[in-house]
């Protein structure tokens, strides 16, 4: 019996080793470093947008007034909007709105109101916002699809390895893959809206107002033609990962007593293969936060990059601004979260080293 407080201590966990200092372990350190690090990086993207977006041709007052607007209007209406104060002080007062997350009012949506050359405008957080459901929705669906299908796939290419099925989806992996989105996505209309069937409309036109999850049917397409790039990449890396598990000796051993395959590839075999398909579908997620601009373009999805194509044709430089800090926040935000699930699926690498 006086053994038992020396095994107690023994099988506590490194957290309880180190007195209850869970920050120590390496999970809660790297998120502290890697979280210092995304506002660092933050700071720096702020600082490069704003800068670059203020040499974009044109002006705000033009943009909002037309080509036909008289000097004394445009003069005005840059007052207004504070154009005429030296470019540091206008950095320093949008930096420090952005914080409160005001990023300034929309051009695009500005109309002139009167004879005094006054607009009335939108807030730019107000009007891209209201489209942020449908393109979280966009890469919601694509990135579950996506995910299920390339490692059920993966899984079972690896288990008949050099056979047909396995040969066959290498190579529609590799051809998919190095296909541009946008080449699928016009060839998918051609398919099912257009050419060949008639299923599904070929443009995501919604009422508005009304959200993507009202019409389902308009979905499809898009999300078809992102899963079809974005799945190679999870199939080829979990057949890779999971041809390397079953070759281990603990996955014989597991043979040799008779063991199920649907056991061994369940409980043997993919949880030890998971860390290099988390860190795929981390990279397929930050793949689809720019790939759905030129999808949602084609398709005319009214999403976050559908308005940032059209804040680019419209000189709308506070959108242009507040989609690519909010798409960079999204990069830093899913880094860190992809390289948490990493240490929690890999055992070793969760506690601090003795």
């Amino acid at each position: 019996m006086a053994t038992t407080p020396a095994t107690a201590e023994v099988q506590r966990p490194p957290e309880e080793d180190e007195g209850g200092r869970w920050w120590q372990s390496p999970i809660a350190q790297m998120v502290w470093r890697r979280a210092l690090l995304g506002i660092l990086t933050l700071v720096l993207i702020a600082v490069i947008v704003y800068f670059a977006t203020t040499v974009l041709p044109g002006d705000a007052a033009t943009a909002i007034l037309g080509q036909s607007a008289t000097p004394a209007r445009i003069a005005k209406v840059e007052a207004e909007l504070g154009l005429d104060e030296p470019l540091l002080t206008r950095f320093v007062d949008w930096f420090g709105n952005a914080i409160h997350g005001d990023f300034g009012n929309s051009l695009s949506a500005a109309a002139p109101v009167g004879s005094h050359g006054g607009a009335s405008k939108e807030a730019v957080t107000t009007l891209v916002n209201e489209k942020l459901l449908n393109s979280v929705v966009l890469i919601g669906v694509t990135a579950i699809v996506s995910t299920l299908l390339g490692i059920l796939a993966g899984m079972y290419a690896a288990f008949r390895r050099d056979g047909i099925f396995d040969t066959g989806g290498s190579v529609v992996a590799l051809v998919a893959s190095a296909l541009p989105e946008f080449v699928v996505a016009i060839f998918v209309v051609m398919l099912f809206a257009v050419n060949v069937f008639d299923w599904f409309p070929a443009l995501s036109l919604l009422p508005p107002g009304e959200s993507i999850l009202s019409h389902l049917n308009m979905l499809v397409l898009p999300v078809l033609a992102l899963v079809i790039v974005t799945t190679p990449y999870v199939f080829r890396m979990t057949r890779g990962a999971m041809i390397e598990v079953l070759d281990t000796d603990y996955v014989e051993f597991a043979r040799m007593k008779g063991v199920s395959p649907r056991k061994i590839a369940f409980r043997h075999a993919l949880p030890n293969a998971l860390a290099p398909v988390i860190q795929v579908v981390g990279l397929n997620l930050l793949y689809l936060a720019g790939g759905i601009v030129l999808v949602e373009a084609i398709f005319s999805y009214p999403g976050v990059g559908l308005a940032l194509v059209e804040a680019i044709n419209g000189r709308d430089v506070p959108t242009i601004q507040y989609i690519v800090l909010m798409l960079a926040v999204f990069y830093v935000i899913l880094n860190i979260v992809t390289d948490v699930g990493v240490l929690l699926v890999t055992p070793r690498r969760r506690y601090p080293r003795s």
